[in-house]
């Protein structure tokens, strides 16, 4: 509850005025006193009651690509049995407010307001909550509440069509490591027969051995896997813009893209971030365990200040071998680390740098690595696929 300049001034009066009236035995003054004291205690219980108001709010859509249109659709009902007098609202979207008409809104009766969310950025765009103030007829106090919850708006990099994708990487057991383009399937291991499993899948000679059945597990070994690694380190994206890095703004259109096209082709894809995620960022809100998908990963990464990162993902990825293609997306601070990331090139048979926004192009040969300097995604995009013949 807040007092305003008014209502502060009528209270000091009314002290004034009392004070003065005691002291100097004046009735007049102080019942004037007693006035205005008693004016500023009914307004403060006008203001104290609470409206009952039910809100509720549509985004439509909730995921969108940066630039792409996305309104929000909020409605206000009075579900009190009073009229809503003396009310004034406004809802929050992003940095900006958006005035609410609910002001001697009748019982029973809804108000709805239809308006623009930005996506002129990538990120998450925090809408509400409502924040209706009840003011008294006097204006001396004003109380503020919020009602209903915030709802976020997904905004997600830009997509660039890529047409060519990696090939599969056969090995052999003599360490040979060819290109498969389909894949094959391979034998991987044993496990105890469930019901439903394909009687064809059993393996006679091991099921006679142990006295039950067994039944072969097959995987597609050459499938080609790939693992895209965005630097999101603030080092590594020195130059601001506005406040915006665009390379890093670059680098998550690039990651984007590379993700997208993996899974129109049915491809496995595992996106990694090199500085640790908050785990916010990571889980749905209301969903146990729920995993935000990659695009809603990519329009909720920021830069992190730990600068060490890259040690530690080059580390973690050389033990876990996640995939046979490493696609690293980084900014002009990041090509002082590809010497870690061209440590990889024996766990991964492809790897593929792409550096944004730098001012000169990256010397070629740098740690035996295949650089790609580009400006933004859409140059990305169109030097895919000359990086190799995949």
């Amino acid at each position: 509850m807040g007092i305003t300049a008014r209502g502060v001034g009528l209270l000091v009066a009314a002290v004034v005025l009392l004070g003065a009236g005691f002291r100097f035995a004046y009735p007049e003054l102080t019942l004037l006193g007693a006035a205005a004291g008693a004016a500023v205690g009914y307004a403060a219980l006008v203001a104290a009651w609470r409206p009952r108001l039910t809100v509720t709010r549509r985004a439509d859509p909730d995921r969108v690509a940066r630039g792409e249109p996305a309104s929000m659709a909020l409605t206000v009902r009075n579900t009190g049995r009073l009229r809503s007098a003396n009310l004034l609202a406004e809802d929050r979207c992003g940095q900006r407010t958006v005035p609410v008409p609910v002001l001697r809104l009748r019982p029973g009766r809804d108000t709805e307001v239809r308006y623009d969310v930005p996506t002129d950025r990538r990120g998450v765009v925090p809408v509400g909550p409502l924040r209706v103030t009840r003011r008294d007829p006097l204006g001396l106090v004003a109380l503020a509440r919020p009602y209903g919850a915030a709802v976020p708006v997904w905004v997600h990099p830009r997509i660039h069509p890529l047409t060519a994708m990696p090939r599969g990487a056969g090995r052999s057991l003599d360490g040979r490591v060819d290109g498969v383009p389909h894949g094959s399937i391979t034998f991987d291991s044993l496990r105890e027969y469930v019901v439903g499993d394909e009687l064809r899948r059993v393996h006679w000679r091991t099921s006679a051995r142990v006295g039950e059945l067994m039944v072969r597990e097959n995987v597609d070994t050459s499938l080609p896997r790939l693992v895209v690694l965005l630097d999101n380190r603030a080092v590594a994206h020195p130059q601001r813009v506005g406040g915006v890095a665009e390379s890093f703004e670059s680098a998550c259109e690039a990651a984007a893209s590379v993700v997208t096209a993996a899974h129109r082709a049915d491809l496995p894809v595992l996106l990694l971030m090199v500085a640790a995620e908050p785990a916010e960022v990571t889980t749905r809100d209301g969903e146990a365990g729920g995993a935000l998908g990659p695009l809603d990963r990519l329009a909720a990464a920021d830069l992190s200040d730990d600068g060490d990162a890259v040690r530690a993902a080059t580390t973690r990825l050389r033990q876990d071998r996640l995939g046979d293609t490493l696609i690293f997306l980084t900014g002009p601070g990041g090509r002082d680390e590809l010497g870690h990331v061209g440590a990889l090139r024996g766990a991964y048979p492809s790897v593929v740098v792409a550096v944004f926004g730098a001012a000169e192009p990256t010397p070629p040969g740098t740690a035996g690595l295949v650089v790609v300097d580009a400006a933004d995604g859409a140059q990305f995009a169109a030097e895919w696929d000359g990086v190799r013949r995949w």
